[in-house]
């Protein structure tokens, strides 16, 4: 079973800000790069593996129903 975590509501606005875009079309690098500032803060902060923190941000945005 993977990873829950609880992120904090910002985190999970960049990334629906990030899923919105790419569902658009029109992902920016500002985004993309404040996403991957946020996965990347919060791991180290919490002491998780990045990539775990970002596939459970995405589980948790783009999968929301199913949660």
């Amino acid at each position: 079973m993977p990873h829950r975590f609880d992120f904090p509501v910002p985190l999970l606005a960049l990334e629906s800000a990030a899923w919105g875009e790419i569902q658009a079309g029109r992902l920016t690098v500002e985004t993309a790069q404040a996403v991957q500032d946020g996965v990347s803060a919060f791991a180290a902060e919490h002491g998780h593996d990045r990539h775990g923190v970002e596939m459970g941000l995405k589980r948790a945005v783009r999968h929301a129903e199913a949660a």
